[in-house]
């Protein structure tokens, strides 16, 4: 009986090198800076790339991939939950990560484009929702699930209000409104949501 020949390692066009991968990751952005997610195409991500088409198509099937995949990788990354010992603490811990996760270029330039387009096709919504909202769902759950714990808040708040509560004004300033954070705004908003919730 004789042995198997053993498989070769994959060569050439086979391995998808990284420094591509990371060039057309970086196309991306720059496209959707220049025409935003409707207008964007493989062809002008590979033209800034410095690759050709089947490049990008080996690693994506779609624009819509390439992108969500983007804010996959970016979602990935969560923001840990807060472990201060208060509500106050928490909420203003995660409103520093927020506030610095906000001022990314993923959360600044692709995902307001990508809100739009949501709007028209919900298979993008389905995959925001999925890839960025439940996790921030998550984080905040658990600050009330301790704040409930430690007497804070009442049995029975509400994690869904209260991350509206809290991340809402700061998604509209550094996203929507896309201004600068006034000296003080993080801790006048931590404040105001811990009120808020415990109203």
């Amino acid at each position: 009986m004789t042995e198997p020949t053993p498989r070769r390692a994959p060569a050439g066009a086979a391995v998808l090198r990284e420094d591509v991968t990371e060039a057309i990751r970086t196309a991306v952005f720059d496209e959707l800076a220049a025409v935003g997610f409707a207008r964007m195409s493989i062809e002008g991500i590979a033209r800034r790339a410095g690759v050709g088409k089947t490049a990008v198509y080996r690693r994506w099937k779609s624009k819509l991939s390439l992108v969500l995949d983007l804010v996959g990788a970016f979602a990935a990354q969560g923001l840990p939950v807060p472990a201060t010992g208060s509500l106050h603490g928490d909420v203003r811990a995660l409103l520093e990560m927020a506030s610095y996760a906000l001022r990314h270029p993923v959360a600044s330039q692709v995902i307001p484009d990508l809100l739009v387009e949501a709007a028209r096709q919900p298979e993008i919504a389905d995959a925001i929702r999925e890839r960025l909202l439940d996790s921030q769902q998550g984080v905040m759950a658990q600050i009330v699930r301790e704040a409930v714990a430690r007497g804070e808040l009442p049995a029975g708040a509400d994690p869904a209000k209260a991350l509206d509560l809290v991340v809402g004004p700061l998604y509209w300033r550094l996203v929507v409104v896309r201004t600068e954070l006034p000296d003080g705004y993080v801790d006048e908003l931590a404040r105001a949501a811990v009120a808020a919730l415990k109203a």
